[in-house]
Parts: structure tokens; C-alpha cells; sequence
């Protein structure tokens, strides 16, 4: 069912009240997309209670519930699901229309997501040179960890980490994403680590969301599990390598994302055994939007600046 058909059978017999906004239903659209009320307010540079009145007030308009709202957690329901599946390919295809009508006037806007590790240490370095290549060309780049999908409706290119096989999107591949043991240059000298067994002793800097890092990379060096005098935990990779930098204890570092580091001596490899995550960065966009020229242009930035010298099938 077309979007305003469904939207229609929504509102049938309530003919005073009036369309749903479209301000309303975009604020929907990113906080279904973010998973929550805080997450969308930041985006939009508005509180999380004004993205809750305006969620509040699209529902009112539509006279069903959209979120099911719990004390710590925020999901769909099946109405709410299903509108989500309605909007995307129409604020999509509105932004395209937008997109088109800035290229007829000589400028171009590309919205670019990057997780915001890769954002710091490989694309802010290379930036200048897109912009000094592509001058009418307009960036918005978007940062933001773990996104919900892998490129989001609101994109133009997504730089993503996974298996590279998307149903709709066209992907590019980057690099493999592995990780190494790694430390400041100071800890190494004083720690007393020269074997792997000798990790058992140390403080082990972990990702909380790749808790069982350590045990992997273990596990492929032939090594029984760790048992580190102090496990340190943080909830981004770019504060794991700060600690790590700084002298705090020994992390696996994504070693593709902290060349940079090792070849200025704050970071030092511990050991030159890699774990190898299974999972790759690409560079995505959906189908019909990679023929654009825009697009199919950073594209092939990307693909040229991170894409190491040994082939990979593109996809």
C-alpha cells in the first residue's frame, strides 16, 4: 500500500483532523532510526522531551501508538514498523529530488555516515583534498556508533563494517578490519611483557561491546584464555586507543584505523600476531543512487584513499 493510501486508511472518519506533518513524521523517522528520543534530539538540536511532544503529537494525529515505551528501552510496534517501511523511500526520494535540484544549480550536497572512529583517524587527515577536488561539491557528514542498518535512509554513502552483502545496496570494499595488541612505548619498556603468557599479569583495556576481543584473539594465538590482573572497560574505540596511548594498559587496537599512531611512536605494536574480526569496512550506497555522478565521484574517492594495493572484488 502506497504511503498516503495507508496514511488515508489511518485517518478514515476523522476528516477535521489535519495531515500528518511532515516535520512530524522526519522526527518519527530518526528516532525509530536511532533507537531513541536522545539519540534523534542530538541529531536535530532539539531537547529529547520536544522529539517525545512531537512522536506524541504524529501519533495523536494518527490515533495509534508507534513506540511501545519502556523505563530504559524504546521500540517499534507493528504500526509503527510499518509506517517506518512506508517513509523511508519517500523522504529518500525527496532527497534526491532535493539533491537533483541543487546539481541544476551547479551545486552538489552529499550526506556521508562514518563511524566516528574511522572519521577521526583516516578521513578528517584526507579531507582537504576531496574538498580542494570537488569544490561545488557541499559534505554533510554524519558520525555516530553502531548504527541501527547499514546505511541509513538519509544518506547518500555510508562507510560500514560488515559481511558486504546487503539485499538493495551497492558496496564497495575498503579494507579488513583486525586488531593488535598494543601499548605506549613507555608501558612496553617498564610492563616486563615480552611473551603472550606475560599478558596475564597486566591491565587489558577492553571494548565494551567486543567484551570477548581478547578471548578471540587469545584463542588464535594458541593461547588459553587470559587472565589479566585488571580488566578497563570503554564504550568507544577511540577511548580504548586513547588509554592504550596514554599508558593505562594493553588494548587491541583495530589496527587498519591506528597506522597513523604506530608510525609516530604513541602507540607500539606488543605483539605482530593479528586477529582477523571476519568483518570489512565498505563504502555503501543504495543502487539507484551509486549511478548518480555525485555519488558514484566519492565513491571512488574512497575507494581510492582506503582500498589497500591488493585487489578485492567489488561487490
Amino acid at each position: 500500500m502506497r504511503l498516503a493510501a495507508w496514511l488515508g486508511s489511518l485517518l478514515q472518519g476523522s476528516r477535521n483532523l489535519p495531515a500528518p506533518s511532515l516535520k512530524f513524521l522526519k522526527t518519527f523517522q530518526i528516532a525509530a532510526h536511532r533507537g531513541g528520543f536522545a539519540a534523534a534530539a542530538a541529531e536535530l538540536c532539539l531537547t529529547p522531551s520536544a522529539v517525545s511532544h512531537q512522536v506524541r503529537g504524529l501519533e495523536a494525529q494518527l490515533g495509534v501508538a508507534l513506540f511501545r515505551r519502556g523505563p530504559r528501552s524504546l521500540s517499534l510496534t507493528e504500526q509503527g514498523a510499518r509506517l517506518l517501511a512506508q517513509i523511508d523511500p519517500a523522504f529518500a526520494s525527496l532527497e534526491a529530488a532535493t539533491a537533483d535540484l541543487r546539481q541544476l544549480h551547479r551545486r552538489v550536497a552529499l550526506r556521508l555516515q562514518v563511524p566516528p572512529f574511522f572519521a577521526q583517524e583516516l578521513l578528517l587527515p584526507r579531507l582537504g583534498a576531496f574538498s580542494a577536488a570537488h569544490p561545488d561539491t557541499d559534505l554533510q557528514i554524519a558520525t555516530r556508533s553502531a548504527p541501527l542498518e547499514p546505511h541509513d535512509a538519509g544518506m547518500d554513502v555510508s562507510i560500514t563494517l560488515g559481511p558486504g552483502q546487503w539485499p538493495g545496496l551497492y558496496a564497495r570494499a575498503l579494507f579488513a578490519q583486525t586488531f593488535v595488541p598494543a601499548c605506549s612505548p613507555q608501558l612496553l619498556h617498564v610492563s616486563g611483557v615480552r611473551e603472550f603468557a606475560d599478558l596475564s599479569g597486566a591491565s587489558l583495556i577492553v571494548h565494551a561491546r567486543l567484551a570477548d576481543l581478547w578471548d578471540r584473539w587469545a584463542q588464535a594465538a594458541g593461547l588459553a584464555p587470559l587472565q589479566p590482573r585488571q580488566w578497563i572497560r570503554f564504550d568507544t574505540m577511540s577511548a580504548v586507543v586513547d588509554a592504550a596511548e596514554r599508558g593505562v594498559g594493553f588494548a587491541l587496537v583495530a589496527a587498519p584505523l591506528t597506522q597513523a599512531r604506530f608510525a609516530a611512536g604513541l602507540l607500539t605494536r606488543v605483539f605482530a600476531h593479528e586477529l582477523c574480526a571476519g568483518e570489512s569496512y565498505y563504502a555503501v550506497a543504495r543502487a539507484a543512487d551509486a549511478r548518480r555522478g555525485a555519488v558514484r565521484e566519492l565513491l571512488d574517492w574512497l575507494e581510492a584513499e582506503f582500498r589497500p594495493a591488493t585487489p578485492a572484488a567489488r561487490r
